[in-house]
């Protein structure tokens, strides 16, 4: 279901493209925001891998701590920060999640360099690593498994589509004067505008 209005997303896109050319270390660049079941918060930076309509996906295990609290507690909060923007520009996005479907996590693994995807094999992502010998026999394990083949997609790696309710864009200025338009999403899928003081 498309969650996110036109104007809304264009307005996300055209400030995308200014981080671009505004040369920007990485613009997919974003802190996930997630809470366990009791509530305790945890914060990471992962990679925008695709967005639209429907909201904004990231890729990750879902035995790693992302995927626990993320099945325990599927709403999560994004940040974009983008310095380089005008006088910096960040846009917050608050939402539910939920897995893409398994063509969409599969086309995606697929355009993954064979580095990155031996390395989904080999990680028990967020477990205790004893050593890192251990994970560097278990990529050559990896390796050596689908040496000649195609790497397929891992049992439980998978992406997440956050589908926004609120979207604030804060656009920065001098003497902390900011700007900040919050969009809200009602019950009803109803979208609405209001300012923020700075």
């Amino acid at each position: 279901m498309d969650t996110l209005p036109a104007d809304l997303l264009a307005t996300f896109d055209a400030l995308f493209a200014e981080a671009v050319a505004a040369g920007e270390p990485d613009p997919t660049a974003m802190a996930l925001a997630t809470a366990d079941a009791g509530g305790r918060p945890s914060v990471r930076m992962v990679l925008l891998k695709a967005h639209g309509p429907d909201g904004f996906v990231f890729y990750t295990h879902v035995e790693g701590r992302k995927g626990r609290e993320l099945a325990a507690n599927p709403r999560a909060s994004l940040l974009f920060f983008w310095p380089r923007v005008r006088n910096a520009v960040q846009v917050r996005i608050e939402g539910t999640v939920s897995a893409v479907d398994d063509a969409e996590a599969d086309a995606y693994f697929a355009s993954r360099p064979r580095e990155s995807q031996l390395g989904a094999w080999a990680s028990r992502q967020s477990q205790t690593l004893p050593d890192r010998a251990t994970f560097d026999q278990r990529y050559a394990e990896a390796e050596a498994r689908f040496a000649g083949s195609d790497v397929p997609r891992p049992p439980g790696w998978t992406g997440f589509r956050v589908a926004p309710d609120a979207v604030e864009f804060w656009y920065g200025a001098q003497f902390r004067l900011h700007e900040r338009d919050l969009h809200e999403r009602d019950a009803d899928g109803r979208w609405s505008r209001r300012m923020l003081y700075p």
